[in-house]
């Protein structure tokens, strides 16, 4: 297992896991895993496909329900045992799909499932005018540039699709934010608007969890990165201390 560097064994940490393990019927997707993610940082998850790294993220965000070991998250053991208890905790994640519905607004998408309502007697009505104002505010505080607010998703490009995803994330007030694989299927100035997005919730202080194949830009984006090769976590090192070519050598085995 590889042991949580005494750098990070702290306060500062906001979610972490100690001999975690997972298997799917006699195929096992990591095993006693130890992981730590610190407040305020970009942590970056790598490995080839097949790593065991999308499984982890899943356990630790109560997709899935691992099978030993333990999950902490603020200071409190937090054994997820959904993703919406994840999130009343203050996870909110960012799925290769995004989970955005096509037919409905980038407002009505923002406050999805958290609408702003207005109560009258026994009426309840949506405050349409509220969650407009709000959502505008939302993609200001970000920088996100979109053509309106009551634009519906289906017209909006990938970049902006996974902009208003990570806006949703954020402005339900996580305190950590995951987001896997969130350029995979974008073109080159797309994936640098979404970089840049990503770029802005570390100047602001928001905990994020990125997990991506592309070794260049976890170098660029993250501050501590975290190695998984078949189902181990084999390495972890501060990103402004590594290269691509030991990145590549831990992933591989070469190193």
């Amino acid at each position: 297992m590889t042991e949580i560097p005494s750098a990070l064994d702290s306060s500062d940490i906001i979610i972490s896991c100690k001999d975690l393990s997972k298997a799917f019927g006699g195929i096992r997707a990591f095993s006693d895993v130890g992981f730590a993610a610190r407040r305020g940082e970009v942590t970056a998850v790598i490995g080839d496909n097949g790593a065991g790294k999308s499984t982890l993220i899943r356990c630790l965000v109560g997709v899935h329900r691992h099978d030993s070991g333990h999950v902490f998250f603020d200071g409190r053991a937090e054994p997820f045992t959904n993703p919406d208890e994840a999130r009343r905790a203050g996870i909110e994640t960012v799925h290769q799909n995004l989970a955005l519905i096509d037919e409905l607004t980038v407002a009505q998408n923002l406050f999805l499932n958290r609408e702003i309502v207005r109560r009258f007697g026994p009426l309840t009505l949506l405050d349409r005018p509220a969650m407009k104002k709000q959502a505008q505010q939302m993609l200001s505080r970000l920088s996100i540039n979109m053509p309106s607010v009551t634009q519906r998703v289906r017209r909006l490009s990938g970049g902006q699709r996974q902009a208003i995803s990570i806006c949703r994330a954020v402005g339900a007030g996580a305190k950590l934010v995951v987001m896997d694989e969130p350029t995979a299927a974008l073109g080159v100035q797309e994936t640098a608007n979404v970089e840049a997005l990503i770029r802005r919730l570390h100047e602001q202080a928001v905990s994020v969890i990125l997990v991506s194949h592309n070794f260049d830009q976890v170098r660029r984006l993250s501050d501590q990165i975290w190695v998984m090769r078949a189902g181990r976590m084999v390495a972890t090192v501060r990103a402004r201390e590594t290269t691509g070519n030991e990145l590549v050598a831990l992933v591989t085995g070469a190193a």
